[in-house]
């Protein structure tokens, strides 16, 4: 099974990219490719834009990098409730291009956030669109309070309850 992973975050130091990439990890066997969404370069998003240059380069290939994949796992950060502006922004143009920007394909959606809330806010929100986007939403889990679940050095989650709740959702991936 390939799994591509990525987390809606432009951050270079993204807790939700170090999510998606341990979560996909849990999956015995899989071939996973993490992406990363600052490789996917787009002007800002507006009609005029799509007129003047077409199809952005950059949401071409973040839909191929899609396409090559037997599942996902996407972990959403969570600016002011939403999406990150980065990501938005680039989902907005590979929505122009293909509406089922993840190609019918079985998906675990994950969140976090440093705080207890856990980005809940942006993953009932994904979850909520999902099905308009081609998403077959196999299981989705909100990570509250980052930092205190997960050790960077062994790039896993501490929280054994949280661990088993993703391993649980991403086995769904099968």
């Amino acid at each position: 099974m390939r799994i591509v992973a990525f987390g809606a975050s432009n951050s270079s130091t993204s807790i939700n990219k170090a999510l998606a990439t341990y979560a996909a990890s849990q999956v015995e066997g899989a071939q996973v490719q993490v992406l990363d969404i600052n490789d996917y370069s787009v002007p800002m998003f507006s009609e005029d834009k799509e007129k003047e240059i077409g199809q952005a380069e950059g949401a071409q290939q973040f839909l191929a990098d899609l396409a090559e994949a037997d599942a996902i796992v996407v972990s959403y950060a969570e600016h002011n409730g939403y999406y990150p502006a980065a990501y938005k922004n680039l989902f907005d143009w590979a929505s122009r291009i293909n509406r089922s920007v993840f190609q019918d394909k079985p998906v675990v959606y994950l969140a976090t956030s440093p705080g207890p809330g856990g980005a809940q806010t942006v993953l009932a929100a994904a979850t909520a669109s999902a099905p308009y986007f081609g998403a077959d939403v196999k299981a989705s889990v909100s990570v509250p309070s980052f930092y205190d679940n997960f050790d960077f050095e062994t790039a896993a989650v501490t929280n054994q309850e949280i661990a088993d709740e993703i391993k649980a959702a991403v086995a769904k991936l099968a």
